[in-house]
């Protein structure tokens, strides 16, 4: 058989199980080890990060939850400054390369014998940040590159690349922290941040050679290659005047506060039932391991297939509901091995289902509000949300509400979640429809209208 038979066979098979174009391929792979090394890097921090939280006092977690969404108020500005400025092909190495930075501030740090107290928080603190932020400017990129077509067929597999770095993660920091030392890690984790913006120059220049241009003023120029413009607090009065934005927050906000209610349950519980921090330490890895294998194997089979039988509004929900089977579950047997199973089909679900489901929402958005007011959604909304409902657990639990009456109080949440998720399917379909509309009663087919306030 000769080499492009064989070329058109792989083809064919990747077609056939994955629905993928023969032109999108290259960008599909660049893509996939982009999110890998993303997921790679958070995943070799997590399990400390998760340890230090403990150590530190669970009492203290609203505190550094608080300290963590004060940070996201402080980087979302900076951020839109960057857009305006900016284009992508130059703002993005510059994140991520500042970001390598502070990895590597980290490491010299560890090792002149700060306060090691002190800096664990500031590290738990950091980490929270760093692991929303860059996902959220990775997605922002995909929704930029891909188009609302392609995003159905290609982001679950994206999103497995993300989970495939998930899995590496924690392999690398349980094979190599004893021989290197913990401290050590942060050097591989800085490489594989840094090798991410190779990525990020390769799928600029297949964007530009196969996406639209913006030929309304006959220039011929690649839109996605011009700085986004605009003031800094765009991103934020786009979400305070759009209605489909705000349900979007909705979202948001669902999910990080059952997420908070989790975790919460989790440390509690993890606390009472293990005592030595090596063994926390390796809980926390194994649950890690355990949903990103479920994660990626999802991704890559179900999550395309799944959209396209069911549709958007049934993945949206399917998540949350899943949730209510389980906060029930666990408020009447609140215990370790029912928390593991709850807490991992919550978070595969969310990597595999929910997150490309909400990413697929932004593809009937204009450029702005996919940088700016995504980021201020994924960021500054998410971890607001994970300090109130901090706050709230803390309160809660001191006036005497116990374990089994917390994951109760998440049911309703979770129930608004599922709600939402069918509403804002249904209004993606919607949008989408008229945008298709739109361009063909118009010349200029790369016009973006903004229906974003119906």
């Amino acid at each position: 058989m000769s080499k492009e038979e064989n070329g058109n066979g792989l083809y064919l098979y990747l077609k056939r199980w994955f629905l993928i174009e023969k032109y999108e391929l290259a960008a599909l792979v660049y893509s996939f080890i982009f999110f890998f090394t993303l997921l790679s890097t958070n995943y070799i921090l997590r399990p400390f990060r998760d340890e230090m939280g403990i150590a530190g006092g669970i009492e203290n977690l609203p505190w550094l939850f608080t300290a963590t969404f004060i940070s996201m108020l402080t980087v979302v500005p900076i951020f839109a400054w960057l857009t305006k400025r900016y284009p992508r092909k130059r703002f993005l190495p510059y994140v991520y390369i500042f970001f390598t930075l502070n990895i590597l501030t980290f490491y010299v740090l560890f090792n002149l014998g700060f306060d090691h107290a002190v800096l664990a928080r500031i590290f738990f603190v950091w980490l929270s940040v760093f692991n929303v932020f860059v996902v959220s400017v990775f997605w922002s990129f995909m929704i930029d590159v891909y188009t609302n077509e392609q995003s159905k067929r290609l982001f679950g597999i994206i999103a497995a690349g993300g989970s495939a770095g998930a899995i590496a993660g924690p392999a690398i920091a349980a094979s190599l922290s004893v021989p290197l030392g913990p401290v050590n890690l942060l050097l591989i984790a800085a490489g594989m941040l840094l090798f991410s913006t190779v990525c990020i120059f390769s799928l600029v220049s297949w964007s530009k050679k196969f996406q639209l241009k913006n030929i309304s003023n006959g220039s011929g120029e690649d839109i996605n290659q011009k700085p986004i413009g605009g003031g800094i607090l765009d991103g934020i009065k786009a979400v305070f005047t759009s209605r489909y934005l705000l349900g979007i927050c909705l979202l948001i906000i669902c999910y990080s506060s059952v997420s908070t209610f989790l975790y919460f349950e989790q440390a509690n519980i993890v606390r009472d039932t293990i005592k030595d921090s090596a063994q926390r330490t390796a809980l926390f890895a194994s649950i890690d391991l355990a949903t990103n294998i479920i994660a990626i194997s999802s991704q890559l089979f179900v999550t395309n297939r799944f959209i396209k039988k069911f549709g958007l509004a049934i993945l949206l929900a399917f998540i949350p509901v899943l949730d209510i089977i389980g906060l029930l579950t666990l408020s009447i047997a609140t215990v370790l091995p029912v928390l593991i199973v709850v807490q991992v089909i919550h978070r595969a679900g969310e990597f595999s289902l929910s997150r490309p489901g909400r990413e697929v929402l932004y593809t009937v958005t204009s450029r702005k509000e996919r940088y700016k007011a995504k980021n201020f959604i994924d960021t500054a909304v998410y971890r607001g949300s994970d300090a109130l409902i901090s706050w709230v657990f803390a309160g809660l639990t001191g006036i005497g509400f116990g374990l089994s009456a917390m994951a109760l109080f998440a049911v309703p949440i979770a129930a608004i979640w599922a709600v939402n998720g069918l509403i804002m399917g249904k209004k993606q379909q919607i949008k989408k429809e008229q945008m298709e509309l739109f361009k063909k009663e118009n010349e200029n087919p790369a016009t973006v209208v903004n229906l974003n306030k119906n």
